[in-house]
């Protein structure tokens, strides 16, 4: 479910994000991070274990020790609610690009809607830092970062 949320603020900076793709790391580098928990630079088979048991703990819902069908549904459930809220936030999001109410959105619009990179670009040096990231992230997560 975090995974979700945090799959819902990556897509509302969607536009920032892009344009400063080269400061961020592959997918893989940030799964090896989120994993190393000694900071080694590489996931023994402890971490992935610890990995596994941390995701299995979130799974199981009532803490009973074991996932069963109700929580299984509840996530399901909840997914869902995710993704159905993505879905009207996209077409939402397409509306508002769609400047010229054509039906379409052109190249030019696509990349006239910076609204989320000016608000992330704090200090307004035309460019995003991962300091500038993170403080979006927590926006949208309800954190502070």
């Amino acid at each position: 479910m975090k995974t979700l949320t945090t799959a819902l603020a990556a897509l509302a900076t969607v536009g920032a994000a892009s344009l400063a793709a080269s400061q961020t790391p592959p997918a893989h580098e940030s799964f090896i991070a989120r994993l190393d928990t000694d900071g080694d630079g590489a996931v023994s088979r402890e971490e992935a274990a610890a990995a596994r048991q941390r995701l299995f703990a979130r799974l199981d819902g009532n803490g009973d020790g074991v996932i069963d069908e109700q929580e299984t549904l509840a996530l399901r459930d909840a997914i869902m609610d995710h993704a159905v809220a993505l879905q009207a936030r996209l077409g939402s999001a397409w509306r508002r690009m769609d400047t010229n109410a054509d039906g379409r959105v052109s190249a030019d619009e696509f990349r006239a809607r910076t609204m989320l990179f000016d608000l992330a670009d704090r200090d307004g040096d035309g460019r995003l830092t991962a300091t500038e990231l993170a403080f979006m992230r927590g926006l949208f997560l309800g954190r502070r970062g």
